[in-house]
């Protein structure tokens, strides 16, 4: 049964949602609901979430379950590596993982990230150094994400 909880963010609401102990998604909503759970995995979420927001987590450690196809798993793997603070490009992405013709695979890839922030899709920006796509057209959300990571860098 997934169950969810709202985390107040920089970003705005993060609706954090777990199944079978792992965090399954994190999605940006609007509005602050009244879901709340005491799903220990989800406190957990909560807890590293606000942690990162204050500058104190540079790296999550969350049981995580991905949904999606065997390519797009890679991908998020693939993200879980680049470093707190840091950028990398699309191609930079295709390169590691060994398909550098990938580059709008990578794009699609991340626009399916259903666990944006701990899996960190927004570090990954244009070879141009373009902020380029982020959760829809939400690309200001990666601009405030990324200029926290510089802050506490």
């Amino acid at each position: 049964m997934c169950q969810s909880i709202i985390v107040s963010s920089p970003v705005g609401f993060l609706k954090v949602s777990a199944e079978n102990n792992r965090i399954t998604s994190i999605e940006f909503v609007n509005e602050q609901s009244i879901e709340e759970s005491d799903l220990p995995v989800l406190t957990q979420a909560k807890n590293q979430l606000e942690e990162y927001f204050s500058g104190s987590r540079k790296t999550f450690d969350l049981p995580l379950e991905m949904k999606g196809t065997t390519f797009q798993k890679l991908v998020w793997n693939q993200l879980l590596e680049v470093p707190y603070g840091q950028t990398c490009s699309y191609q930079d992405i295709a390169n590691q993982i060994a398909n550098p013709k990938a580059v709008r695979a990578i794009g699609q890839a991340n626009k399916a990230n259903a666990i944006p922030i701990v899996i960190p899709c927004h570090r990954v920006i244009g070879k141009n150094q373009s902020l380029t796509g982020y959760a829809g057209k939400e690309i200001d959300k990666k601009e405030k994400l990324l200029s926290l990571e510089k802050q506490y860098q």
